[in-house]
């Protein structure tokens, strides 16, 4: 798990007062840096360029280009003259040892984007968008210094950006990266030491990101057991039963002992999964909301969640006004998408916005809906899954669009209920159940665009 940051610019100061390093000692060790990920990747023979500006950003990218020198044909691009402080030493020490400079974009093998930094905001002008067009259409390997150029602070692009294969970002890993709509133009993500390790240069943070490595299943240590020992996890079936049916499959893979379906009917269902038309006695967690409908009166759902059992939330739920008595419960998890999401808000008199402007601004709804609902653990779908509980904060930023699948939702509403049923915490069931998801798909080596439902509950055998 590593932290996250709205910006480092705090963290920088605190670099130059506390521990007496300066900004050019910063920004040589960033130069360093990325100098090291290339001469660890790439042969002596790799042309390369770097697309400056004329701010610190391209500084660090002059500075590279001075490290580079003689050991690689390297230039620079000077997309903006020199302006900043550090920029105008930078191209003072590049032009002393003879470092190239060039007017237009040559053939290549990598690219290095060092134009504009984290601090961007605007939009580019017309020359500046037709240059990052140019550098996006080629074919090279292509690197982001820090951040790719055209995404601002909130992770927001606005008329161009650089599209990144890696972005190799300064000291700590900012919140802006990992925006839904970032994903698209970072590439995978690095993160280069400043000459102190991030245990020092980070300070606290509520907010965290998820490494596949974080995920605990539920593997079985004690032998002296029964079915009722591992949790017995039920799904309030409603009008669309495949949901439920593959909630259901999902969760008796991840080791729930019984999963029963609650329905008015007999339903044709999986031998292994049993069903119910009341809650059993020796229920441990519940899940609804997964193909729900109109199946079930309000008075119903008041009679089956007349208990404090955990229960995960998900899908039609969130338009049902019931969903406010729901949040007042101690151990509640809710999985909803954007669109599901924005309802939520408005229902909960939160906010009344459409799904464009939340995109925009997940972090912020996500922040403001734990405030106000803090024993509630929120599961926001996405690019980039949120899961908010109490004022912390994660991001699970291994997803990919192989899952943008009918039923790929269900499978993870199981995936938390079996978790839940099985004593895990609210949060970490929702933690656990999201990281499982997500390597799921990673582990799927077939075509990215034919994965479905019963591809992800198979593959629940080989996590």
């Amino acid at each position: 798990m590593q932290k996250l940051f709205d910006e480092v610019t705090s963290l920088d100061a605190r670099c130059y007062e506390d521990f007496h390093l300066s900004e050019d000692v910063l920004m040589e060790h960033a130069a360093e840096g990325m100098a090291r990920y290339i001469t660890n990747n790439f042969s002596k023979d790799t042309k390369i360029i770097i697309a400056v500006g004329s701010g610190n950003n391209g500084a660090d990218g002059i500075a590279l280009g001075r490290l580079l020198f003689q050991s690689y044909d390297v230039s620079l691009l000077f997309v903006k003259e020199p302006k900043s402080k550090m920029a105008l030493l930078q191209a003072k020490r590049a032009k002393s040892i003879g470092v190239p400079s060039i007017t237009s974009l040559r053939e290549c093998d990598v690219i290095v984007d060092a134009i504009v930094g984290s601090g961007f905001s605007g939009e580019f002008n017309p020359q500046l968008r037709a240059i990052l067009n140019t550098l996006n259409a080629a074919t090279a390997f292509k690197i982001a210094c820090d951040i790719p150029s055209g995404l601002q602070a909130d992770g927001v692009c606005t008329n161009a950006a650089f599209v990144a294969d890696i972005t190799l970002t300064m000291g700590a890993l900012k919140k802006s990266l990992f925006l839904d709509e970032a994903k698209d133009f970072t590439g995978k993500i690095e993160v280069l030491d400043l000459g102190i390790s991030r245990k020092i240069y980070e300070t606290k943070t509520s907010w965290h990101l998820l490494d596949n490595e974080d995920l605990k299943l539920p593997h079985r240590s004690t032998q002296n057991t029964h079915k009722g020992s591992f949790g017995h996890l039920c799904i309030l079936s409603g009008e669309k039963i495949g949901a439920s049916v593959f909630a259901a499959q999902a969760a008796l893979r991840l080791g729930a002992g019984l999963v029963t379906l609650i329905t008015h009917e007999k339903p044709i269902i999986p031998f292994e999964i049993m069903y119910a038309n009341s809650l059993p006695k020796n229920s441990s967690a519940i899940a609804l909301g997964m193909g729900l409908g109109e199946s079930f009166s309000n008075d119903e759902l008041k009679q089956y969640l007349n208990h404090d059992l955990p229960l995960i939330i998900d899908a039609d739920i969130f338009y049902m006004p019931i969903v406010l008595e729901l949040l007042k419960r101690s151990e509640i998890i809710l999985t909803p998408h954007p669109k599901e999401f924005v309802a939520l808000l408005k229902l909960t008199k939160l906010a009344d916005i459409s799904v464009e402007e939340l995109q925009k601004k997940r972090f912020h709804y996500a922040e403001i809906f734990s405030q106000a609902y803090p024993n509630a653990v929120l599961l926001l779908k996405g690019a980039n899954v949120i899961i908010a509980y109490n004022g912390t904060f994660f991001i699970n930023p291994h997803g990919s669009s192989k899952l943008a699948k009918g039923g790929s939702g269900d499978v993870l509403a199981g995936l938390i209920g079996s978790l839940l049923a099985q004593g895990y915490s609210t949060l970490n069931a929702a933690l656990n159940g999201s990281l499982a998801h997500t390597k799921l798909a990673q582990n799927y080596t077939l075509s990215d665009f034919s994965l479905t439902p019963n591809d992800l509950i198979e593959g629940i055998g080989k996590l």
